[in-house]
């Protein structure tokens, strides 16, 4: 076989699974193996301080598997974390990112990569909420939230992508070995769709189907309501930094409608006391004070309110702007000082 089959990098997180390791495992390698005549593999398995045996599994998986590399966490740092440290250690033209329970199917692999290798794109991702895509087994509780964020995320970017925090994808190798992601949880996910946008790399979607069958025979699924919230939290930060300018600028309206009719009515009442005084405006206004003290603070309040959200928006969205061109320089100065490094040890004695 030719040595010019690009390298790819399978990278599997993996946090207390002993019981299901061993079995995914080997489905992940029997897939790979159909694949051998057009790429080259090493799969890259990172043990995010697991607590169970995964560790010890992990390592006598080693003698089986040539091209298996093994990572060990000293301690749970989550999701973000484990794929910055797969990113750094990855030696592939390309990198698949799956689930270590194969809740997408491992033939997700092979399908990412063909439409990867399509020429010019940068990250693929595989998304069973577009059309073509599926759902199975999937709890209602789960699903429901996993649609809703990516929904949010998809409105706020135009309708774009119908998925972003799924982590199984396809990326160029040395593109997102520089794209310098900072998230150390599930906002990793939106965060490199997000800086990918940034510096104009290509973006696809492919439909894939998320299938829970094997979970839920495997036996109790494990749910943790603070991991929930978690992400639930994560996805809102994560819209915010995608467009600061709708989130403020959504509620600061709705604020100042509720501002406008109160203050209508106040107008209008202001008018009727003035009647009742002879014109004499000030003690129209007393005699309003009086008589409606609560109406005139909610009023008062909520045009501050809408005020103060609209304007936050005009400046998180300059602020926005301010970030996205500095990170776009300081991407693209790291690969000029990564092209001229050569010149320079050529120079060096």
């Amino acid at each position: 076989m030719p040595q010019t089959r690009p390298l790819v990098s399978v990278i599997v997180p993996g946090f207390n699974e002993a019981a299901i390791l061993r079995r995914n495992l080997a489905e992940v390698f029997a897939y790979l193996r159909s694949l051998e005549d057009r790429y080259r593999f090493e799969v890259i398995l990172i043990n995010d301080g697991s607590s169970d045996d995964t560790g010890d599994i992990a390592e006598s998986l080693r003698q089986e598997y040539a091209n298996l590399r093994v990572i060990h966490h000293p301690s749970n740092f989550g999701l973000g974390q484990t794929f910055k440290t797969a990113f750094a250690a990855s030696r592939g033209d390309y990198l698949v990112t799956i689930d270590a329970d194969l809740s997408y199917a491992p033939e997700t692999i092979g399908d990412m990569l063909n439409a990867i290798r399509r020429g010019g794109v940068k990250l693929v991702l595989a998304s069973a909420y577009m059309k073509g895509g599926r759902v199975s087994h999937v709890p209602r509780l789960r699903h429901v939230l996993s649609r809703m964020g990516n929904r949010m995320f998809s409105l706020l970017n135009g309708g774009q992508f119908s998925t972003f925090t799924c982590m199984v994808r396809a990326y160029d190798g040395p593109f997102i070995r520089a794209l310098e992601p900072k998230g150390e949880g599930m906002d990793i996910m939106p965060e490199i769709v997000y800086k990918t946008m940034i510096l104009g790399g290509r973006i696809i979607e492919i439909p894939a189907h998320l299938d829970w069958s094997r979970q839920l025979a495997d036996g109790p699924v494990r749910t943790s309501s603070m991991r929930l919230l978690s992400h639930i939290f994560s996805t809102a930060v994560s819209g915010f930094v995608f467009r600061p300018f709708v989130m403020l600028l959504v509620p600061g309206l709705v604020a100042l409608v509720f501002s406008a009719y109160v203050n209508f009515w106040v107008l209008v009442e202001l008018v009727a006391a003035a009647h009742r005084t002879d014109g004499y405006m000030a003690e129209a206004a007393a005699l309003l004070f009086q008589e409606h003290p609560a109406t005139l603070l909610i009023g008062l309040l909520s045009l501050v309110l809408a005020i103060q959200l609209i304007s936050l928006g005009a400046i998180s969205l300059q602020s926005k702007k301010y970030y996205e061109e500095t990170y776009f320089q300081f991407v693209r100065l790291r690969r000029q000082l990564r092209d001229l490094k050569p010149d320079a040890d050529e120079d060096e004695p």
